[in-house]
């Protein structure tokens, strides 16, 4: 298992806002790449060689090149500025490991949905399991060079709604990692301000009702 510290500068002492996301996905989208690709640090990955005695149990259909899985999450950081920074957690891809899921989910703001087009299917527990926990999440279509699907086909196929947002991506590229991202941070941003801007408008429709009844009688009314 690799868990190799960073060679590169420890984080900053005047660093107190810790925001945490979520990698998740079906087994062998790119996970374990992503987060290797965008952070700052050498990430730690707990990954194990793949062994005959998994065949019976983990399903590599579109994966037979596979030869390493992880085994519990991935870790990476990016530092956002002197007192905020990033943690990145990438989430087993195996269907034995996804009970570990809920406790990655633990303090999330949100989570990058990668999916494989090859292979949507493998990407509706993650979707299932988000949405169950009222995680927002937008969703990147890896590129591995398989058949094209529109837009429209794929947010069908993975029931998505519209205000979900879909982008594609190259896990293997930093900037097109950063850019996914980037992506969801805004979608985050945005959900945020949506909620305030409701608050705000109940606020001020309740506001009347609650001076009507707090305020006393009318000359008109009173006795």
């Amino acid at each position: 298992m690799d868990s190799a510290t960073s060679d590169r500068a420890t984080l900053s002492s005047t660093a107190d806002n810790g925001l945490k996301i979520v990698v998740v996905g079906g087994f062998g989208v790119g996970k374990t790449t992503m987060v290797r690709s965008v952070s700052e640090i050498r990430p730690l990955n707990t990954e194990e060689t793949m062994t005959r005695a998994g065949e019976a149990v983990d399903d590599l259909a579109g994966v037979h090149a596979k030869t390493s899985t992880t085994v519990a999450f991935d870790f990476g950081r990016i530092t956002l500025d002197e007192r905020s920074v990033l943690y990145l957690f990438g989430a087993p891809g195996q269907e034995r490991f996804w009970f570990l899921w809920d406790r990655l989910f633990a303090g999330t703001l949100g989570a990058v949905v990668l999916v494989d087009t090859r292979r949507l299917a493998d990407s509706w527990y993650a979707i299932d399991r988000l949405e169950h926990h009222g995680t927002p999440f937008i969703v990147a279509c890896n590129d591995f060079g398989g058949p094209l699907h529109s837009e429209q086909q794929i947010r069908e196929a993975l029931d998505l709604s519209e205000d979900v947002p879909l982008v594609e991506c190259d896990a293997r590229d930093r900037s097109s990692s950063k850019y996914v991202l980037i992506t969801l941070v805004e979608h985050l941003a945005a959900l945020s301000a949506a909620r305030l801007q409701a608050a705000g408008t109940t606020a001020r429709a309740a506001a009347p009702e609650a001076a009507l009844a707090t305020a006393g009688p009318t000359p008109e009314s009173a006795p």
